[in-house]
């Protein structure tokens, strides 16, 4: 089969006498194909601890900064590589000397070794990363560094649809995949236009190559199951109508206005493993029914991933659904994720984690736990509301009920008011707990050392509990 690109590969493997394998590592890295669009920010290189610094591409990618209401493009970096074992990588800055810097997710506690233009550090296991030097957060440089892929499927086998090495320009800027087909798109490719899993069974999209970032809406799936995309790099991916959907270690990088990142409509059984969305709207969202695909939405998991809106929320559920037969959303489990920014001006479209039911949804039975948000720039910790958001709603919601929250924490001092709210005696927002919500270092419980009684738990959080709202607790235990 034919190198996916030029690929820089190297590979120690120890064996102990009785032949079983202890110890392997792997590094492969990929050169851009000609034509691609690059930024020269950033020099990045990477080795094994003990190898060779090979020096990968860096690709243009643009990112959203709202200003006075409107949106500006902004021009940032990102290059990926793939890996076993532990690495060294090394980040030179172009532009000038490095006066501070950070490596995000500030959770994996990454502290670089700093020299005039120059950082270094080291990684022993994927990761997907935000590098951001001298404060700048709009030119940063986005690092995936992947796992080594597990299979590479053969080009010539006639159920594979092989994008290889170079730029590949779709027809008509769309390509339809059947069922049972396997799209793969290499390291060393880039491909221009829209890939739509429309009432197919059994597909597959995966590869370490690139929708190229101008592609709106990159990857679609309707009415569709079985399918997995994996690995690859695109602005949007949105799924409705559809079942048994794993969206893995997928990067999503938007700068478009209404450019949400991982949409759900009225699909049920979907997976999110290891994604990094950086949005430009919502970056992850679950609704009923929805751009033409009807009912509920049930067992939706997002795990182990890494969320930035430069726009609207991190993670959105419950607006739209069916105001004439209500729709259910439920059963969702948010966990192990980690939240580096929130930026919204509009209170309305507010909070890092936020329900707002409308369109007379039930929505019921959604954990959130383990989730780490960072000093976000502007808008709410927590929303969760029944309204009638007349813009995008024909009637308010039915209900919110049964939301959990474990190991929440928050460290930063930009959050706005959160709320917490239903609508009338008939619409209301019940049975919520807090377990073990931590806001810059304290934990925030109804038996608080120090609190006063006549004080409401939710006032040291910041939340305000308004009407129609009711079985709201903080509790704290032992891990």
């Amino acid at each position: 089969m034919k190198s996916i690109l030029k690929i820089l590969t190297f590979c120690i493997v120890l064996i102990i006498p009785n032949g079983n394998l202890i110890a392997e590592r792997l590094l492969k890295t990929y050169v851009a194909p000609e034509g691609a669009l690059l930024n020269d920010d950033f020099t990045v290189q990477v080795r094994l601890t003990d190898g060779k610094w090979q020096t990968i591409p860096t690709y243009l990618t643009k990112v959203d900064e709202v200003r006075n209401g409107k949106h500006t493009v902004e021009k940032s970096s990102m290059a990926f590589f793939d890996f076993n074992g532990k690495i060294e990588v090394k980040v030179t800055n172009n532009k000038g000397l490095i006066s501070t810097s950070k490596v995000r997710p500030l959770s994996l506690d990454i502290q670089p070794q700093v020299s005039k233009k120059q950082l270094t550090f080291f990684l022993d296991q994927p990761q997907n990363l935000s590098i951001e030097v001298n404060g700048d957060i709009f030119h940063n440089l986005h690092l995936f560094a992947n796992p080594i892929e597990d299979i590479v499927p053969d080009a010539n086998d006639k159920n594979v649809i092989f994008f290889g090495k170079g730029i590949h320009n779709l027809e008509d800027g769309k390509l339809f995949v059947p069922s049972g087909k396997t799209v793969y798109i290499a390291g060393d490719a880039i491909v221009r236009g829209q890939i739509f899993i429309h009432n197919a069974d059994n597909v597959k999209v995966i590869g370490r190559g690139m929708i190229e970032h101008t592609v709106k809406m990159g990857v679609h799936i309707a009415n569709s199951k079985n399918v997995l995309v994996e690995g690859i790099f695109t602005t949007q991916c949105a799924t409705g109508g559809s079942d048994s959907v794993v969206i893995s270690n997928v990067k999503s990088i938007s700068y478009f206005g209404w450019g949400d990142g991982l949409n759900v409509f009225a699909s049920n059984n979907v997976l999110f493993d290891r994604v990094f969305c950086r949005n430009s709207d919502d970056c992850t969202t679950v609704y009923a029914t929805r751009k033409g695909f009807n009912g509920a939405s049930r067992n939706i998991t997002m795990q182990n991933s890494v969320l930035w809106a430069d726009v609207a929320h991190p993670i959105f559920i419950g607006i739209h659904g069916n105001a004439d037969s209500t729709d259910v959303i439920e059963n969702l489990l948010y966990k192990n994720i980690d939240i580096l920014d929130h930026k919204e001006q509009q209170i309305d479209y507010q909070g890092c984690l936020a329900i707002n039911g409308g369109d007379n949804n039930i929505i019921r039975n959604v954990r959130f736990e383990n989730i780490r948000i960072e000093n976000f720039r502007q808008g709410q910790l927590v929303n969760l509301r029944i309204f009638y958001n007349q813009k995008y709603c024909k009637a308010p919601g039915k209900s919110i009920e049964n939301i959990y929250f474990k190991d929440i924490s928050y460290f930063g001092d930009n959050a706005e008011l959160s709320i917490i709210s239903g609508y009338n005696n008939e619409r209301q927002v019940k049975n919520v707990v807090f377990e073990n919500l931590v806001i810059n270092g304290d934990t925030i419980h109804d038996n608080m050392k120090g609190k006063p009684p006549w004080y409401k738990t939710s006032d040291f959080a910041r939340i305000y509990i308004g009407e129609h709202a009711e079985n709201i607790q903080f509790i704290k235990t032992d891990h």
